[in-house]
């Protein structure tokens, strides 16, 4: 492999990005690694699930960036790496990891990531998925109860105590920093095309 290519996909919760990402897969099938921020949350096993649901998730502090950051280091220079693995239905680091080889694409998703400038750094390609705040929640709720088996009430709740504000504090903000913007999320498949095609441009080089 001579080359990789670095790309960021970020946006607000439940924008799209996911959707995103996997067309893109489609696109380069084995020749894809798509890396999660969540999967770098801290681990919290001094508190007991009460105190560790009430925790602020959507806060830069809440991740392990610069183990990230140093992870996709290893990576571009094509080394292997063990990633984290995050279980959403405990609020918590998982004791398990995941292994992780060098692709000729790797994606960086999360809500956060183009906040951080050393994450930025390293990315080709950054990616903004931008959707309606009431979409996004709407898409939130049925996912969250569907996958992290979550309540709707402990979902509205934090997304009105911790959501929303970080949304507005740092991810919105974090939107200048984007290369590309793709309104609307999944639904814009003409954007996603875009990226698509500039991504094979940019391996082909």
């Amino acid at each position: 492999m001579n080359r990789n290519c670095i790309v960021g996909i970020a946006g607000g919760t439940a924008s799209g990005k996911t959707t995103i990402v996997n067309r893109i897969k489609e696109s380069f099938g084995e020749n894809i690694v798509v890396i999660s921020h969540d999967s770098y949350y801290k681990a919290h096993n001094d508190m007991n699930y009460e105190e560790r649901s009430h925790l602020n998730y959507d806060h830069p502090s809440s991740f392990d960036t610069e183990r990230m950051i140093a992870d996709i280091m290893k990576l571009k220079n094509n080394e292997e790496v063990d990633i984290p693995v995050y279980d959403y239905t405990i609020h918590n680091r998982s004791s398990e990891t995941m292994h992780v080889i060098p692709k000729p694409v790797i994606i960086i998703e999360g809500i956060l990531i183009l906040e951080n400038k050393g994450l930025r750094d390293l990315m080709d390609i950054k990616v903004f998925v931008d959707a309606d705040a009431d979409e996004r929640l709407m898409r939130r709720i049925v996912r969250d109860m569907a996958e992290r088996a979550r309540s709707v009430e402990s979902i509205i709740n934090q997304y009105k105590d911790t959501v929303k504000p970080m949304h507005e504090q740092f991810i919105e903000p974090s939107k200048k920093y984007a290369d590309i913007i793709i309104p609307r999320g999944g639904e814009n498949t003409t954007g996603i095309h875009i990226l698509q095609e500039h991504l094979k441009h940019m391996l082909e080089t």
